[in-house]
């Protein structure tokens, strides 16, 4: 434990008993007897804690506060690196949120989401000051959309939907049984069951022109049929049917790559030569090339070969288009 829960720990001791050993200390925070004076020597000087040494019970215990001095009160202790970003998400989503069913009951979440970023040292504004939440590439979605959206999904309703295709420019219209809605990447996705191709199909919310609730019994699928089509393959595109792909990473790019999560069952090593090794499984391979082209020569497709000569062809239209400049 670091020193601040160190701190805490001596605090909680002190306060279940009246009298605590040194022994007790020591086993209980697990630092040497040096590490816990000096512990004991910062509460007592900087934090004001009024901890003596009872000889006769021989151990420690707070006794009363001088009065003349300063309150005794703990450092704060503030969050992880998830739960600070939770919490900042939810404030910017608060702050940005429009005018509905909800407007009555923002303010009263906002000074609760407020109150749990100030902490002792730091105030709720200084936090803002100093925490950015970048959302990238995000893109905007019809509201009424969204809504009716979200309410069919929760009561199991049908829907009828006019859907762009961004690959081909065109428009289809679809009858599905929607699942669940997902958040990916800083945008919206309604997993559905879609009854023109009689399989389960993603669909992005922004690129609904048009949605409708039917009537009709909803086809609902359990999680693991869900699970195995959506989650078992690449990004957004997923599917049953997946193929590894086998990526390897420069030395240089492998310092960023190495620690990167791109699939849950993702198999990672580096080689003799300090190169990073990824294997991860994908069914369409559109969004996994786009990942790949983004490292540019930093990383090679070793297989499947398919994907290898996508990537190749991919990069020869690119290059033929500078060349034609």
């Amino acid at each position: 434990m670091d020193r601040t829960e160190r701190f805490y720990k001596i605090d909680q001791l002190l306060n279940d008993q009246s009298v605590v050993s040194i022994d007790t200390f020591l086993a209980d925070l697990g630092i040497s007897l040096a590490t816990f004076k000096r512990d004991l020597e910062y509460m007592r000087e900087r934090l004001n804690a009024p901890i003596q040494w009872d000889r006769d019970a021989g151990g420690y215990r707070y006794g009363q506060p001088d009065a003349l001095a300063p309150s005794f009160a703990l450092p704060g202790i503030w969050f992880n690196p998830g739960e600070v970003h939770a919490l900042l998400t939810m404030q910017h989503l608060l702050s940005n949120l429009e005018p509905g069913l909800l407007a009555g009951h923002i303010k009263p979440l906002q000074a609760r989401l407020k109150a749990l970023l100030e902490s002792r040292d730091h105030s709720a504004e200084e936090v803002e000051t100093r925490f950015r939440i970048v959302h990238a590439a995000r893109r905007q979605v019809a509201t009424t959309h969204f809504e009716l959206i979200a309410s069919a999904t929760l009561s199991r309703k049908r829907l009828k939907i006019r859907h762009y295709s961004r690959q081909t420019g065109e428009e289809s219209e679809r009858i599905v049984s929607p699942q669940q809605l997902v958040y990916y990447r800083d945008n919206w996705y309604v997993d559905t069951w879609c009854h023109l191709r009689e399989g389960i199909r993603s669909f992005s919310i922004d690129a609904i022109r048009h949605a409708e609730m039917m009537e009709g019994k909803v086809k609902n699928l359990p999680r693991t049929a869900l699970k195995a089509v959506l989650e078992s393959g690449y990004g957004i595109f997923s599917g049953k049917a997946v193929t590894w792909a086998k990526l390897r990473f420069t030395p240089e790019r492998a310092r960023w790559v190495a620690n990167e999560l791109w699939h849950p069952k993702q198999k990672g090593k580096f080689d003799a030569d300090g190169y990073y090794l990824l294997e991860l499984p994908y069914n369409d391979d559109r969004e996994l090339v786009m990942d790949i082209l983004r490292h540019g020569a930093e990383v090679e497709v070793l297989a499947p070969e398919s994907l290898r000569e996508r990537v190749r062809q991919e990069l020869g239209a690119a290059l033929a288009r500078y060349q034609n400049i």
